[in-house]
């Protein structure tokens, strides 16, 4: 396998780590104005990435739709640290990973949370990319595009699934932009596909590049647990709200059990931190689509949301909805490997 710092366009992630045993110590902080919080987390000492769900846990009553601050409201912050320094430690300790240039410098450093998928590959697609923007609306008097926020969301569910041992291949990268936590993601042009290939103008050469860039890879590791994920940002009238929904094959099994593990996670993370509201999201084949018809390893589809739409604009411009999106994506994935 050739490391990313080797081959800057050659996007393969393996990684392996032994799981450190941990137990919560709590500190209690007070929002600022600005404050999200991935960057609450961050700021007092702890990793976000691994203390997210047990920061809504504990702070459920205390958040805005289950995602956001009240500024000037306390919130307890929980640390991980080894269950022998658990009873001196008041502040997490530094945990080293391994760094992956392509996160950017902030979110560069992955570190191990489990090996549960060591045995798994899986490719990841964003939509559009290069040429196409994908969809595209403005956000206070500034355009914003689909395939921006599609690779946002692609690279920190990489970055989840890596964090668990999995082996990630990103199909559609962009040299310079890792993960952003800025609402108005600038667009630029330069993405590439697998391993460093300019991606044409034409719409079904597009397709077909990220096809054959999935296939042979498939091949070449073929008797193995592979998956596909496909993520896009959908457009449909202003007006239209929309919950996340995910497609699949409809003569592949497998893909059917992937897309309904993502769903099921996504139902029961919406009963548990939104519990007022309902969660309209399904999962149903769609072979239509080219990616979906001709990709060979099991894979699902996702639609994130209608950038058009105010409400599911809330959903896709917040930096901290990008994350949670991406964990839950993640959890139902390693739902699925573990059921297989």
């Amino acid at each position: 396998m050739i490391s990313f710092k080797n081959s800057l366009f050659f996007i393969v992630f393996s990684i392996s780590f032994c799981a450190v045993q941990a137990q919560d110590l709590l500190k209690t902080v007070t929002a600022e104005k600005g404050d999200g919080i991935l960057s609450l987390i961050r700021k007092h000492g702890a990793n976000p990435y691994e203390v997210y769900e047990d920061f809504v846990a504990l702070n459920i009553d205390n958040l805005r739709d289950s995602i956001h601050l009240f500024e000037g409201r306390s919130y307890k912050v929980p640390f991980k640290v080894k269950n022998e320094e658990a009873k001196v430690v008041t502040e997490t300790k530094a945990v080293k990973g391994i760094s992956y240039d392509i996160f950017g410098k902030k979110y560069a450093e992955v570190v191990s949370q489990s090996d549960v998928l060591k045995d798994a590959i899986y490719y990841l697609i964003s939509g559009h990319g290069g040429p196409d923007p994908g969809a595209m609306t403005t956000y206070l008097d500034t355009p914003i595009s689909e395939d921006e926020y599609a690779y946002d969301i692609t690279l920190r569910l990489a970055r989840e699934l890596i964090s668990h041992g999995a082996t990630v291949f990103v199909i559609v990268r962009d040299p310079d932009d890792g993960i952003r936590d800025e609402r108005i993601l600038a667009m630029d042009r330069d993405e590439v596909v697998y391993p460093n290939l300019e991606i044409p103008l034409n719409q079904l050469a597009r397709l077909k590049q990220r096809v054959d860039a999935v296939n042979e890879l498939y091949q070449q590791n073929k008797g193995k647990y592979q998956r596909l994920i496909v993520t896009h940002v959908d457009s449909r009238s202003v007006g239209q709200n929309i919950d996340v929904f995910f497609y699949h094959h409809e003569n592949s099994s497998n893909g059917k059990k992937l897309a309904e593990s993502i769903h099921t996670t996504f139902e029961t993370k919406y009963k548990k931190y939104q519990p007022n509201r309902n969660y309209s999201g399904t999962f149903k084949d769609r072979t239509a689509l080219y990616l979906v018809r001709k990709t060979h390893p099991a894979m699902v589809f996702i639609e994130i949301g209608n950038i058009t739409n105010v409400k599911d604009q809330r959903r896709i411009l917040d930096p901290d909805n990008r994350q949670a999106l991406a964990k839950w994506i993640s959890e139902g994935a390693i739902l699925d490997f573990e059921q297989q």
